[in-house]
């Protein structure tokens, strides 16, 4: 059978019986009621050109269900528009993220759909972001209508909102691009007046024609020093206040020179002007500047992509009611509600609901977890498939997402030994270059140069440190950036830097190496049921009870058992079918059973007995599982030549045991935390770099003793409030990937570095010698700075290791 694409999204379209529909004398086919109903919209209101200039198959249409209607109708409401909505002539207006553009067609389409929709006055997208602006009378239509009518086109629509940081960002890069725009066209202007004079193409000028070009080269050039080279004074009078020499310095000596001296030329009279030398050195260098923002904003360096993920509303739930807040109103005690698709406005434990939710933007980890009432949620996690209602125990600024935020503003503004060398080396570099120019003037004059100004000019703009105070921090912070996505959350600024001369990691067990809670990891049947029904049995004996132990068995189906008792300390008891059950600890199953115990030999976790009172029928191992990729960690420490240790408060036994079934150097168990810092100190006094992975309030003492520490995402706040580093998912190969990327991460600094050194030991002589005018030095220095963004920007896009199986080992087996 020939397989037939769909005419709108390119989806097989082979349906018995097939959808069809004819178009220009010619039947074509869909793969789906959607897309017909989509391609007949798209005829009816005359723009079938659509499919006729189209790149790329359309998106499949899906039908909005009665949640997702109710979320958009939402948007209707004064409270929620407060935030994205603005005042505009004749209406309001609103930015949009359209999702499902696959090329120029559907831009074309979205805008005419668009402008044929009551009430809209504006409607267009910009390709490159996705991103909409639609301007409409409320008079006339609601916004929620609008966004509708874009969904029955197969797209999705919502409102875009940016952060106060990305509001700054946006406003510098529209001023930054305004000013770009003045000097390339005075560049243009001044070079169009210089350059017949450069090539003698214009021979004897008059003296009023030579004045009248000076009077406006001056004219052109004013605006472009005023305004556009306006940053580099500012910062140069920063820094010279400051007592802090910076690339800038240099740059607005250099052309506010050579435009004074011009200007004077210009009044007084005189042999030379410089002003297309202004106009362009000053273009070159902004365009350099706006080519290194465009990059780091590219990467997300700006971090505010995590921002996003905290909504600007909630549904707060009050008595049965339900009302719309601004989340910033929400306080400890409130009751929100969720539904699917929507992220959570703040931390807090479920009350009623069960779910899946994508916590990525926490932990880094891609995979849903199933949550449950009384488990603890946090703010940016997407809800699944089910509704939820939170206890809000923190909101705002106190939750975990906006804690997150903070460290990472603190993590970028914290500069490492290594950028502080590098800061040390630019300053120092500047206060020689101001030393050196000088002399190369008067060298130059006493020689008799008639260019001694220009290759003057040169050596001020070709030996500006640019490059050498972007080669590190564009580095860590791309690295940074790029772990804080994988789970790896740095605390410190040298936490990076120090990962790289680690040469021994220490993991405490419990919660560490381990999940920290136990689980069914064998089931030996002793008695006439099977394996199933006895699981079934003990988790309708064990719901009646919230012990740890019990709640082994609290996901699974089970049997209905009543009149159950708790016996403190032994067990629980109870009714099945006539019968008394029992399950607990073996001492206890003897008190209350006839039959003889059954001659099993000792497994290596705690033994739960289920038995009736006739016979004994099942064993239940249960133990604290290593976490599923603790394996494959010791093993690529190991390869790269790295010793670990198992450093544990927990019975020597059992902590000897985890350590042969990972592979571990060494294992020290029943250590108390003076002990385990006493090892610390005695490997560190023997010349190791130590990196101490930990969870639990004991294991401060031994982590403050690290060269660095991590504290694993489940661990007190306390613990994660003093380790260099967080384990946000819980991801043990993320150490891994951690010092790899500290390795790559050194490894680029290195390259800068080398490159930006390089690059000025070579230009100076060049231009102190007269063969670097003084717009290719501008030239020459800006490609220099953006050689090093862009060797820097590898590290954000470098996927040092694959990630894990999130599945945890230690499922229940029957035997």
């Amino acid at each position: 059978m020939t397989t037939r694409p769909c005419f709108h999204c390119g989806e097989p379209a082979d349906g018995e019986p097939p959808i069809t529909l004819e178009l220009d004398g010619e039947r074509r086919y869909f793969c789906c009621r959607g897309c017909q109903a989509v391609c007949e919209t798209i005829r009816a209101e005359g723009l079938g050109g659509f499919y006729q200039y189209r790149t790329e198959p359309a998106v499949t249409p899906k039908q909005l269900t009665a949640t997702e209607l109710s979320r958009i109708r939402e948007l209707d409401h004064p409270l929620v528009q407060k935030s994205f909505v603005v005042p505009t002539k004749g209406g309001e207006e609103a930015e949009l993220l359209i999702e499902g553009i696959t090329c120029a067609a559907c831009i074309w389409l979205l805008e005419h759909h668009m402008a044929k929709q009551p009430g809209v006055l504006a409607f267009s997208v910009n390709h490159s972001t996705q991103r909409a602006r639609l301007a409409w009378s409320p008079e006339k239509s609601r916004l929620s209508d609008l966004l509708i009518a874009i969904h029955e086109l197969g797209y999705r629509a919502r409102p875009y909102q940016a952060d106060d940081a990305e509001q700054a960002l946006k406003a510098e890069h529209r001023t930054t691009l305004i000013r770009l725009a003045v000097a390339g066209i005075g560049m243009v202007q001044s070079m169009m007046l210089a350059f017949p004079l450069y090539f003698e193409l214009v021979s004897d000028l008059s003296a009023d024609f030579i004045a009248f070009f000076r009077w406006f080269s001056l004219l052109v050039a004013t605006p472009v020093v005023l305004f556009s080279a306006r940053p580099f004074f500012r910062n140069a009078l920063r820094d010279l206040r400051s007592r802090h020499l910076t690339m800038d310095v240099p740059v607005a000596i250099a052309i506010g020179l050579a435009y004074t001296a011009s200007a004077w030329v210009t009044v007084a009279g005189g042999d030379e002007v410089y002003f297309e030398s202004v106009c362009m050195f000053t273009f070159f260098l902004l365009l350099g500047r706006y080519i290194e923002m465009q990059a780091r904003y590219r990467a997300g360096l700006t971090g505010n992509a995590l921002a996003g993920f905290q909504p600007g509303v909630a549904t707060r739930v009050e008595g049965g009611d339900t009302d719309v807040v601004a989340t910033h109103d929400l306080r400890t005690g409130d009751t929100v509600r969720v539904r699917p698709g929507e992220t959570l406005p703040a931390d807090g434990v479920i009350v009623s609901g069960q779910s899946t939710l994508n916590e990525a933007a926490l932990t880094g980890e891609y995979l849903p977890e199933t949550r449950h009432p009384g488990d603890r949620v946090h703010a940016g996690s997407v809800n699944g498939e089910n509704p939820l209602e939170i206890r809000v125990i923190r909101a705002g600024a106190q939750t975990r997402l906006s804690g997150i935020l903070r460290i990472l503003d603190r993590v970028q503004a914290d500069k490492p030994p290594v950028a502080r060398m590098a800061d040390r080396i630019a300053g120092t570099f500047v206060s020689r270059v101001l030393i050196l120019t000088p002399l190369v003037w008067v060298g130059w004059w006493l020689a008799g140069a008639d260019n001694a100004f220009d290759i003057t000019l040169s050596v001020l703009v070709v030996t500006c440190p640019c490059a050498l105070s972007l080669a590190t921090p564009t580095a860590i912070t791309s690295a940074t950036v790029r772990l804080r996505r994988l789970g790896f959350l740095p605390t410190r600024g040298h936490t990076l830097e120090s990962l790289n001369d680690v040469d021994t990691v220490i993991f405490d067990k419990t919660g560490t190496l381990t999940r920290g809670e136990l689980s069914l990891i064998a089931t030996d049947v002793t008695g006439s049921m099977d394996a199933s029904d006895c699981r079934r049995l003990a988790t309708g004996l064990e719901r009646h009870s919230e012990h740890p132990i019990a709640r082994v068995f609290h996901g699974g189906a089970g049997h209905t058992v009543s009149a159950v008792t708790n016996h403190l300390g032994g067990g629980l008891s109870g009714q099945w079918n006539g019968t008394p059950v029992f399950i607990g600890h073996s001492e206890f199953i003897q008190q209350h059973t006839h039959a003889i115990p059954p001659d099993l030999p000792r497994g290596s976790g705690m033994e739960i007995w289920l038995a009736s009172d006739k016979e004994w029928l099942a064993r239940f191992t249960l133990d604290d599982e290593p976490r599923a990729d603790a394996r494959e960690t010791i093993d690529r420490l190991r390869a790269a030549g790295i010793r670990t240790l198992l450093l544990s408060g927990d019975r020597s036994g059992h902590v000897e045991q985890i350590a042969r079934q990972l592979g571990i150097d060494e294992a020290i168990g029943q250590a108390s935390p003076e002990q385990k810092l006493g090892v610390l100190e005695k490997l560190t006094a023997d010349g190791h770099k130590i990196m101490m992975v930990g969870d639990g309030l004991n294991d401060l003492p031994s982590m403050a003793g690290a060269g660095v520490s991590v504290a694993m995402g489940t661990a007190a706040d306390l613990t994660q409030l003093k380790a260099d580093a967080v384990l946000l998912n819980g991801q043990l190969i993320q150490l891994v990937n951690a010092m790899e990327a500290s390795r790559l991460t050194r490894r680029i600094i290195r390259q800068n570095m080398a490159w930006a050194l390089g690059y000025n030991v070579l230009a100076l002589p060049l231009a102190a010698a007269g063969m670097v005018p003084p717009w290719l030095a501008a030239i020459g220095m800006s490609l220099s700075s953006l050689v090093v963004v862009l060797n820097a920007l590898r590290l954000g896009r470098e996927r040092t290791a694959r990630q894990p199986d999130s599945r945890m080992v230690g499922a229940p087996t029957t035997s």
